[in-house]
């Protein structure tokens, strides 16, 4: 039967499947020879890559609730006493900077996005990992400090949902453990649509089974259980495989590089702000006596009222959103920047740089702006994060993630169940190539070409997989001729 899978499909057989080929091992007619490469690719890529996807689709449904996991664990970093008006950010970073001392300076802020909520002042800290920041959190109100925490990126992602993250995408290995969520986010499209293919041929061919693809039959048993469970769960979850493959790959190591590259080539990037201030002429004072960052100081250098006096400027340019973050010059002759943070649709992430000294606007990036392809990105990045759409968007992966995850576990029940007495349930025909036509022949090859060449650990994978089932075909031809001999 053909299913959709994550997890290996066995070869139907005769004595068990009515649907099983009638054809002698090693020969596929000219007609059914691409079904019959979909089913070989589709149990070999599911039986060896199963348990990586297996280990992303686990580790996914629990990145897919962190957000709202977060909440729970942290309620008191994340919420303020009262719901009073907030102070200005000048006595809250001042208020962090004693509570941290040793002369630590902010190297991002994040102002309370809404009444309730804390402030976040971040500083570095050279004892956390890369990209990590120290979060001191402020009641806005009070200036009272609420916790102490570590931030993790861009998504300010607080320990538990930075440990889930991490281990989602690089099973806490580092930059080894990044190909494995590369392997399964490059492997995983391609079998779901192998296993759609197998699908609709199957649904084309069947008058009376219909209905079992679309939902499971309990009546069946055995085999014919997890079949039905196989081919019902995977038809629903399809779509979502294939859209959390192509965002997945966006964030990998190589994959993600030759996706930059390509909408860079065809001018569909995401915009960057300039910061530099060469040409800015310098200034030894603040903007009307705020103090603020000169074009030729540091960001150690740069007073707790410039974040009030760069925020005002920000908010009359472009950052209107409630969630932002105002970043101080990292070195001499940079801008101050302030960011829109916003992943909740409408996505609201617009920036804007802001000379310290003279609080003109040097450069900003609206999101309004930006290339189709950029746009698509966001979303699709956010979506894939459960951010955009919220406690529903979260549900949703949380349940794709489980179901991806069960056609796994299906696959590999399926394929077990068909095993005969002694060994293992044996794979699908090869030879299917031999029954193509040459146009044939020549657009499968193209095509493993061309994805091998874009997806990398796909094409080392998929000539390995070739190179053993060649070796295994030559040694079974050889046992055969010489038991003729014989």
């Amino acid at each position: 039967m053909s299913h959709i899978s994550a997890g290996p499909v066995p070869a139907p057989t005769p004595d068990r499947s009515p649907s099983a080929p009638t054809n002698p091992p090693g020969t596929a007619t000219r007609k059914g020879w691409f079904t019959a490469l979909l089913r070989r690719l589709h149990f070999f890529a599911g039986l060896f890559v199963g348990p990586f996807i297996l280990v992303a689709a686990v580790s996914g449904a629990l990145y897919a609730i962190s957000p709202s996991l977060e909440k729970v664990l942290y309620p008191h970093e994340l919420t303020a006493t009262s719901t009073l008006a907030s102070l200005p950010l000048a006595p809250q970073i001042a208020a962090a900077e004693a509570y941290v001392r040793d002369g630590a300076t902010p190297v991002a802020v994040r102002p309370a996005p809404e009444a309730g909520a804390t402030t976040r002042v971040m500083f570095a800290d050279p004892s956390l990992p890369q990209s990590t920041t120290r979060a001191v959190f402020v009641d806005p109100a009070t200036a009272a400090i609420r916790g102490d925490l570590p931030a993790y990126g861009t998504s300010g992602a607080l320990p538990l949902r930075h440990w889930i993250s991490d281990l989602h995408r690089s099973l806490h290995l580092g930059d080894v453990g990044r190909w494995y969520s590369e392997l399964a986010a490059s492997w995983l499209g391609i079998v779901a649509l192998a296993g759609l293919g197998l699908w609709i041929g199957r649904f084309v061919a069947s008058r009376r089974g219909r209905r079992d693809l679309l939902r499971p039959n309990r009546s069946h048993r055995g085999y014919r259980r997890l079949s039905s469970w196989h081919s019902a769960v995977g038809i629903w979850v399809v779509v979502g495989a294939v859209f959390l493959s192509a965002t997945g790959i966006t964030w990998s190591t190589f994959a993600g590089a030759h996706v930059a590259d390509l909408r860079s080539a065809i001018g569909e990037g995401t915009p960057s702000l300039t910061t530099s201030l060469d040409g800015a002429p310098a200034a030894a004072g603040g903007h009307a006596g705020h103090g603020g960052a000169a074009s030729g100081e540091s960001a150690a250098d740069a007073d707790p009222a410039t974040f009030d006096a760069v925020l005002a400027v920000a908010r009359g340019v472009n950052a209107d959103s409630g969630a932002v973050e105002i970043r101080p010059p990292a070195a001499a002759g940079k801008a101050w920047v302030v960011q829109e943070i916003h992943r909740s649709f409408p996505t609201q992430v617009d920036a804007v740089a802001i000379d310290g000294s003279t609080m003109q606007v040097t450069d900003r990036v609206d999101f309004a702006d930006y290339p189709v392809l950029a746009k698509l990105s966001r979303w699709g990045i956010d979506l894939h994060s459960g951010t955009l759409f919220g406690l529903a968007n979260q549900l949703v992966l949380l349940a794709l993630a489980l179901g991806i995850a069960a056609l796994v576990v299906l696959g590999y029940a399926m394929w077990w169940t068909r095993r005969p007495t002694r060994g293992l349930a044996a794979a699908p025909a090869r030879g299917a190539l031999r029954g193509a036509p040459w146009w044939g022949v020549a657009a499968v090859l193209a095509v493993a070409v061309g994805i091998g060449l874009f997806l990398p650990l796909v094409g080392y994978t998929l000539a390995a997989f070739v190179v053993v089932d060649v070796l295994v075909g030559w040694r079974a031809r050889r046992a055969r001729l010489r038991q003729s001999e014989n």
